[in-house]
């Protein structure tokens, strides 16, 4: 069987050849979850391998500031369209300011920045008055969810700030997906097939540069090469990883939703069973590698 998507021309395809479950890794996964208090999904591939591990893989879960990945998606396509430059200066607008995480916020009013540093906030930074920006850029919600459309990933949506989905955005806040669906655009991404090669090559290395490292990213080795991105609110956690490994490419993305601990430490139980997840998955590919799991330095 085989899966096709179309790409964001909306002209060509790509196939994804039939995957096995590697039932020794799920096995190791369920037993690690089995007493978590919430909701969680896992999703699982190792590239080279076409290997899978898919625990309410296809469950919706809240992306919280994993949106930010739809949102990258939606500035290149403008950008493919003549429509943005990752050069073009704009002027911040201090009534643009917004709590939560990041730097824009304490702009001064009036200063420029120019869209490639607007993007580098949002995925570096998490910031969320880019990521608010760069979605009106983007076209909106209703634009940047037919992309996730046309990409297959039909689950994928922005909630906040888009017709029509006022009361979905009450169950799921800013947005939606499930963990197969954001671990097939990292895919995607890492392939060269959203856009071309050239586009998604910019997108890898804006997603390489990581301030919140201290989940998943912490249980790899730093001299490997990854692309991430995590979402945070009071009762979901998320993260999605792409690993450049010896053994070859591996994705991952858990979710969890419904969460009992909402606390905002690094001991909060949906970090730390993230953590265990993801030293799990790199101990199982790579049993013979040098690098040590260590508990975060806080």
């Amino acid at each position: 069987m085989k899966y096709f998507f179309l790409l964001l021309t909306g002209i060509s395809v790509f196939s994804v050849s039939a995957q096995s479950v590697d039932k020794k890794l799920e096995a190791s996964i369920q037993k690690e979850i089995s007493n978590f208090h919430g909701d969680i999904g896992i999703y699982v591939h190792h590239l080279k391998k076409n290997k899978v591990v898919a625990i309410n893989a296809d469950t919706v879960f809240p992306t919280a500031s994993l949106i930010k990945v739809p949102i990258l998606t939606g500035v290149f396509k403008k950008i493919h369209d003549g429509e943005l430059k990752l050069s073009q200066p704009f002027t911040y607008n201090a009534k643009r300011a917004y709590g939560g995480s990041g730097l824009m916020q304490f702009y001064k009013d009036s200063a420029i920045t120019d869209l490639s540093t607007m993007i580098s906030l949002m995925l570096t930074y998490s910031d969320n008055v880019a990521a608010i920006w760069l979605q009106e850029l983007s076209g909106g919600g209703i634009v940047i969810n037919k992309l996730m459309d046309s990409l297959g990933l039909v689950n994928t949506k922005v909630n906040s700030r888009t017709e029509g989905r006022q009361e979905i955005w009450k169950k799921y806040g800013w947005g939606q997906t499930t963990p197969k669906e954001l671990a097939t655009l990292f895919t995607l991404i890492r392939e060269g097939k959203i856009i071309d090669e050239r586009y998604s090559d910019k997108m890898y290395r804006y997603l390489k540069n990581q301030f919140y490292n201290g989940r998943s990213l912490s249980q790899l080795p730093p001299t490997v090469n990854t692309i991430s991105k995590t979402g945070s609110v009071d009762e979901a956690r998320g993260e999605v990883v792409l690993v450049n490994a010896p053994s070859g490419d591996f994705v991952f993305c858990i979710l969890t939703k419904n969460n009992k601990d909402k606390s905002w430490t690094d001991a909060n139980e949906a970090e730390t069973l993230t953590r265990k997840i993801a030293a799990l998955i790199w101990n199982y590919y790579e049993p013979k590698h040098s690098f040590k799991n260590y508990i975060p330095i806080n």
